[in-house]
């Protein structure tokens, strides 16, 4: 039998899992989504060969197994707290929140729930976790740079009166832990959390942001010395026309992991 997925947030990320749901992934099904605007949402999904109920957010456990949480960050809660408490599978993206709500995890485990967190936008989350076991990690640190528009209306930002407008030549607005990051760019930046939880933590974990007017894809370099190993990474993600702030491949990495969850054959940790 077919494990159900309920879908919170009908825009850049969930609309494509959505339709990929939609178009048929073995031992998976679309069960129901919710969105801002749910007569939008109902028309968005003419198109879709089995069309499902646009329902609350704090609703959409009754309808799944597994439920995938990619809406702002400010309603992280309202997904996953019913979800976990009634025993459901949590795939979030907005893992910067959960750093500061890290008391659903104890909730889930309580309650036979789990919280699931896609690799999204980075590389090589595997090889940190690996790194973290192999007799720790000295230090992680993160640069990340993006297109000045990508970075607009951010907390930190605002709150700092830092404007990334009419730049002609790089400018870095921010650096501290990932802790501080994923709080001031919570739209931007929950590949710091993620990389945080995968290897030394959120205050440990080092991170810039750049605003570049040079790039046009989201770029996070990653750096690690390790005991077991010491290596770097770095991925360009082309942004999403319908979200500048979203890299397309976040969208695809929770598809890949839905896959993963069903699949008789799973590569990587």
């Amino acid at each position: 039998m077919a494990q159900r997925v309920a879908i919170g947030g009908f825009g850049a990320i969930g609309k494509v899992v959505a339709e990929a749901l939609d178009r048929g992934i073995d031992g998976l099904g679309l069960a129901a989504v919710s969105a801002r605007e749910a007569g939008r949402a109902q028309a968005a999904m003419s198109g879709f060969a089995k069309p499902v109920p646009v329902v609350p957010l704090d609703r959409l456990w009754e309808a799944a197994d597994i439920v995938v949480e990619c809406v702002p960050a400010k309603h992280l809660r309202r997904i996953a707290e019913p979800a976990l408490a009634n025993g459901r599978t949590l795939v979030t993206l907005s893992c910067g929140a959960l750093l500061d709500n890290f008391d659903l995890a104890e909730l889930a485990r309580e309650r036979g729930g789990r919280i699931l967190v896609p690799t999204g936008a980075l590389i090589g989350l595997d090889a940190v976790q690996a790194a973290a076991l192999g007799g720790g990690i000295a230090s992680v640190r993160m640069i990340t740079r993006k297109p000045p528009g990508g970075l607009e209306g951010a907390p930190y930002l605002v709150e700092n009166g830092i404007s990334v407008e009419g730049l002609n030549a790089p400018k870095r607005v921010f650096s501290g832990s990932a802790r501080e990051a994923a709080r001031g760019f919570p739209a931007n930046v929950n590949v710091a959390a993620a990389l945080a939880l995968a290897g030394i933590g959120p205050d440990r974990t080092a991170i810039e942001i750049w605003a570049d007017p040079g790039v046009s894809r989201h770029i996070h370099r990653i750096e690690v010395e390790a005991d077991a190993a010491r290596f770097s990474m770095q991925i360009e993600n082309v942004p999403s026309q319908e979200n500048p702030r979203t890299g397309r491949l976040t969208a695809l990495s929770v598809i890949a992991l839905l896959r993963k969850l069903v699949s008789p054959l799973a590569i990587g940790t």
